[in-house]
């Protein structure tokens, strides 16, 4: 019996194909449509995902540093703050949901792009990682023992830890970056869609040479995991990474597809996974997958007041807030991608060269046909 053809996910009303999505951007216009209801939704609620991000950035970094190679991380989300009254709020699921960090973290580490990714597999990395293991086993009788059993499982882990530091970094220029255009927008230097665009861009821009380093203390030595001789820096080795990771390929969330083998819905190809926050359908499972809904409950205790009152004048007010924030924050994705995209193009945009316009139409055109896939149903100025 022939196998039955993978499912596709496709946009019921799409107000873009690809074709308009490449010249959108080799003309330098925004993606998503310049409206002052996009602006707020857009500045609201990426306010609220800056102040997500901080603790998201917070934590990743202390579980890379303070919880490296604990084999037991029970405690991981706490910041290492173990009084009753933040362990009990913690039971009672009073707190950020740091699960969906940790999807974050895993879909860069599983996805495996670009420079870091590169290093990981590295003979300079597996060096690092060799003196890291030999000083750590001295003092653990657990990791000794594992060690010689399974060779490459430490490795796995601090392959696993080093993303995890990294992606701390990148969220930490975000979430200031993200807090920063709140500012702008208030003080009115930030005005359109397109100065958000441009704003996003400019600090991608500012930031895309900061080093991405990581060094644990074993023992009261302190010893690489990334070094700076590693040369790894936020845009390309990570923020890039990340964006194709986290925003386009994701991974499958249980009950949305099936994981049997037989049925074919999921691709044997992880590049043409379209799992990401882009092609989200805003559903609230309450999941860390897709749809990130688990995030959409984080934002909504950090939203802006006038994007609240916004929500609550839709249809629906309350009853479907989590559904709105979803909707909002994947028409800011695609400002951020956008910002991405012009901050990467080969060449300047007003080029006049033959070779340099084709460089730039085939980059356009190779994220116009990922993007095309997606929520662009979002885009319009009546979505």
């Amino acid at each position: 019996m022939a196998n039955p053809p993978l499912l596709q996910r496709t946009v019921a009303n799409p107000t873009a194909d690809a074709a308009e999505l490449q010249r959108r951007l080799l003309a330098g216009e925004t993606l998503l449509a310049d409206t002052a209801d996009h602006l707020l939704e857009v500045v609201g609620v990426l306010e609220s995902y800056g102040e997500v991000l901080d603790a998201y950035s917070i934590n990743l970094i202390f579980q890379a540093e303070k919880q490296f190679l604990n084999p037991f991380p029970v405690f991981r989300f706490l910041d290492g703050d173990l009084n009753p009254a933040k362990i009990w709020r913690h039971l009672n699921h009073d707190r950020i949901n740091f699960e969906y960090a940790e999807y974050c973290q895993k879909a860069m580490f599983w996805h495996g792009t670009g420079g870091l990714d590169a290093y990981l597999d590295s003979d300079a990395f597996l060096e690092n990682c060799r003196t890291i293991i030999g000083r750590k086993r001295k003092r653990d009788p657990l990791l000794a023992l594992l060690h010689p059993l399974f060779p490459g499982f430490l490795v796995e882990l601090i392959r696993s830890a080093a993303t995890t530091h990294a992606l701390g970094q990148f969220w930490r220029v975000m979430s200031d970056l993200f807090l920063d255009l709140a500012k702008a927008e208030r003080d009115g230097r930030v005005c359109t869609i397109e100065q958000v665009v441009e704003f996003i861009k400019d600090g991608l821009v500012a930031a895309a040479a900061n080093p991405i380093t990581y060094a644990v203390e074993i023992h009261g030595e302190n010893l690489w995991v990334l070094p700076p001789e590693a040369n790894l820096t936020f845009l390309v080795d990570v923020a890039v990474p990340y964006v194709e990771a986290v925003f386009l390929r994701g991974m499958p969330f249980l009950g949305t597809v099936s994981f049997n083998a037989q049925a074919q819905q999921i691709s044997p190809d992880q590049a043409s996974f379209t799992y990401g926050a882009l092609y989200a359908d805003p559903l609230p499972t309450m999941g860390a997958g897709i749809p990130p809904s688990l995030l959409m409950q984080d934002m909504y205790r950090h939203l802006p007041e006038k994007l609240h009152q916004w929500y609550l004048a839709c249809t629906r007010g309350e009853g479907d807030v989590r559904v709105k924030i979803c909707q909002s924050f994947q028409k800011s994705m695609f400002c951020v991608t956008n910002a991405a995209i012009r901050g990467t193009f080969p060449h300047a945009l007003a080029s006049s060269d033959p070779g340099e316009q084709q460089a730039n139409a085939n980059y356009a055109a190779a994220w116009a046909g990922r993007l095309a896939k997606g929520r662009t149903d979002c885009l319009g100025a009546e979505a």
